[in-house]
């Protein structure tokens, strides 16, 4: 898994059948200090993340293990939102917060 920003979507008008209707987001990976990396994926959303929200997304085979992603050619989905993260004990990212200092 991996910590990043969704900083935009991806539309696409002709797509495989079994995808249609769902959610493309581009997300540029995070540090565990919440600096960008500069790294990019396109990942399904199964979870109704937004532009500027944090959020974890899972790669490879482990993206089509959700509910949403489940059988469907997928190799990255956003699976949850980021409400906050520590490391060594000290906070690196809280949303209310980080939504406030904006």
């Amino acid at each position: 898994m991996l910590l990043g920003k969704v900083v935009g979507t991806v539309v696409s008008t002709r797509k495989e059948p079994s995808i249609e209707g769902l959610k493309f987001l581009v997300v540029r990976g995070l540090t565990p200090d919440g600096d960008e990396t500069g790294q990019f994926v396109v990942a399904m959303d199964a979870v109704g993340a937004g532009v500027d929200e944090v959020v974890m997304v899972a790669q490879g085979s482990s993206a089509r293990q959700t509910e949403v992603t489940r059988d469907r050619p997928c190799d990255a989905v956003v699976m949850a939102i980021v409400d906050s993260w520590a490391v060594e004990g000290q906070e690196r990212y809280h949303k209310h917060r980080a939504a406030g200092a904006s």
